[in-house]
């Protein structure tokens, strides 16, 4: 395959690594989703997707449409160009100088960037049956922790800086942050780990570093025995808990005139929050469940939502960004239902656990768990769709959508339905051990370098 034909992906993980991809010009974007898969070397990512960021704003892919729908022109003309001649005092046959040349520019063409972010989120991490996907996962939802705002929830701040020290530092050592210790000794002890690697800023700034320095260890030390898997599934459960870091937001305008976005949509797992921004803190307008919505709507940038019998419309950036927002709703929605059962069977066995009955049929159960995990599908993929239930009412793409530029000015509707009940796909992936030891990206997650060819 001739290499003008072929274009660079670089996929950005939660865990600040990449990877790098080769792909055919007409390429899907299914077709990076597949060697995302086969890098990582699992078989469903389950609540990640791929995006891309278009005004400052991440927007989940379509891995159905075709790359250059995403990157226009650019895809075309391979993004980069670079005024290149080779030396051909050797008499070197023109041929050879041409696929030369095309190597060089291959070789140093800026790679086109789409993120792996989380899509779905989720209230238990046993739910994702993958551990390296459960780490990618962990990851971002830490960078999320780092992001918020939320002044309230000081105290579920500290404690999942705590988990989050047990899942990466394990136990902290009986002499780290020991108060009987005095002088240069004690100082050091306690500076195992920066603030800002675990705080948000504002919180560091409200408390001061040597606050915090003094205090997290005595959270970190109660953790001591949990195993640094346990400490993952802890910290994702307490994050859930943290009003504006489990959400994907979209900003909108209140008038399609005004200047500033001061509105967030926030996509959540149980339904939608809208926020509104003044100095930078967020305070919550509205929250509804997916069975309050009636439905989404759009036209261009406008885009109403009908829920309990008000109807409120805000303005997006463009007819792109409704479009696609108005899908990740849709497939939100969808994922709730598929995965709500799932969720209360886990939440079933923590209360036995948590009630101290039978605590050894617990742990066998797991086995169970995986069963009967194995019977809900969470994705969608590669299943027999024969069996499931399908809500007409949603929004569908026709035919002409691969003629139409993403960008053209259109008109949707979707509907939220709250069906009694939802039939599960059948088939689900694999059963990975959550017990198992975590291996951190500084040592395991490489960037990797593959080439798809088709």
């Amino acid at each position: 395959m001739r290499t003008k034909h072929m274009r660079q992906v670089r996929v950005l993980l939660p865990n600040k690594q990449h990877l790098d991809c080769s792909v055919r010009m007409r390429a899907r974007g299914q077709e990076v989703m597949k060697t995302v898969l086969r890098s990582l070397g699992v078989g469903d990512l389950q609540v990640f997707g791929l995006a891309l960021l278009r005004d400052n704003e991440y927007l989940f892919l379509d891995l159905e449409q075709k790359l250059r729908k995403y990157f226009g022109k650019t895809w075309s003309r391979n993004s980069l160009k670079v005024s290149f001649s080779l030396h051909n005092s050797w008499n070197i046959s023109p041929d050879i100088l041409n696929e030369e040349a095309e190597l060089f520019m291959l070789h140093f063409q800026v790679p086109f960037i789409v993120f792996l972010r989380v899509k779905f989120y989720l209230e238990n991490g046993l739910l994702i049956l993958s551990s390296k996907v459960q780490q990618l996962y962990y990851w971002e939802l830490r960078q999320k922790v780092l992001q918020s705002q939320n002044h309230q929830q000081e105290a579920l701040l500290f404690q999942l800086a705590a988990s989050a020290l047990q899942a990466e530092a394990g136990d902290l050592e009986r002499g780290e942050g020991a108060e009987d210790e005095g002088g240069d000794e004690k100082k050091e002890r306690m500076q195992y780990f920066l603030p800002e690697d675990y705080f948000p800023a504002w919180l560091i700034n409200h408390r001061g570093r040597n606050f915090l320095l003094q205090h997290s260890p005595v959270l970190h030390g109660e953790l001591r025995g949990t195993p640094r898997s346990r400490a993952i599934l802890q910290f994702i459960k307490e994050a859930s808990g943290l009003q504006d870091a489990a959400l994907t937001f979209y900003r909108m305008k209140q008038g399609e005139n005004e200047l500033s976005s001061s509105i967030l949509l926030g996509v959540a797992l149980d339904g939608v929050y809208i926020y509104q921004e003044v100095e930078g803190k967020k305070r919550v307008l509205f929250a509804f469940t997916w069975s309050e919505i009636d439905r989404f709507t759009f036209q261009g940038s406008r885009f109403e939502i009908a829920a309990v019998d008000s109807k409120l419309v805000y303005y997006t950036h463009s007819a792109f960004h409704s479009k696609h927002i108005l899908k990740h709703l849709s497939d939100s929605h969808r994922f709730y239902m598929n995965s709500k059962d799932a969720a209360c069977y886990i939440q079933q066995l923590e209360d036995m656990q948590t009630c101290q009955l039978h605590r050894e049929a617990y742990i066998c159960d797991v086995t169970d768990l995986r069963q009967r995990l194995r019977c809900y599908n969470l994705t969608g993929s590669e299943s027999d769709c024969s069996n499931m239930e399908t809500d007409t009412t949603w929004s569908k793409v026709g035919a002409e959508e691969e003629q139409r530029p993403l960008s053209e000015v259109e008109s949707e509707e979707a509907f939220v339905d709250d069906p009694a009940e939802v039939t599960w796909l059948a088939e689900f992936l694999y059963g990975v051990s959550v017990d198992g030891p975590l291996q951190l990206p500084s040592s395991t997650w490489a960037a990797v370098t593959m080439e798809m060819k088709q």
